[in-house]
């Protein structure tokens, strides 16, 4: 009875250390790699964002098909800051040609969308900024075994993010 009951012990480890180790090892390289495709997709879209001076909604769907290619749902945030160069009272001691104080209007990911659907593209200016937060919203197989072999608590998502920030250098084109 005592050898069954060790034999019977050993197989259900060595089906865990077989089977389950190398999922959870294959799963987490997944993950890294979608990290590094979010990651490098949110760099390329807000560069060329900066570098053309505006989002077009070509752009836009692109870089959320990009993302989406990963097998993954994201929620993706943008806020762009426009500047306002807002002539007033005050002089500044380091710009003496300026006048004034510089204010940012900022608008957030519902109002570019309906910008974008509406007119099909957001021209900027040079100063002001945009920045895009995306992180998935679905639980990767990853997530899932750590949360069960590791008994984490909590909801565990938004593990891949991609963060970009960025300041217009250029003024957007027709």
């Amino acid at each position: 009875m005592g050898d069954s009951l060790i034999t019977i012990i050993a197989i259900a480890l060595a089906a865990v250390l077989m089977f389950v180790f190398p999922l959870m090892s294959l799963s987490e390289r997944t993950d890294d790699i979608s990290q590094l495709v979010i990651q490098s997709a949110t760099d390329e879209f807000v560069n060329n964002v900066r570098t053309t001076g505006k989002l077009t909604l070509d752009d836009y769907e692109k870089y959320l098909q990009t993302i989406s290619a990963t097998g993954n749902s994201f929620e993706t945030e943008i806020a762009i800051h426009q500047l306002d160069e807002n002539p007033g009272v005050k002089v500044s001691q380091a710009e003496m040609t300026k006048i004034g104080e510089n204010i940012y209007y900022s608008s957030y990911t519902s109002q570019i969308q309906q910008e974008l659907n509406k007119s099909g593209r957001i021209k900027l200016k040079e100063g002001d900024m945009i920045s895009v937060v995306v992180k998935n919203t679905n639980q990767t197989i990853a997530q899932l075994l750590r949360n069960f072999f590791y008994q984490i608590t909590g909801d565990g998502s938004g593990q891949l993010v991609g963060k970009g920030n960025a300041i217009i250098t250029v003024n957007g084109s027709n």
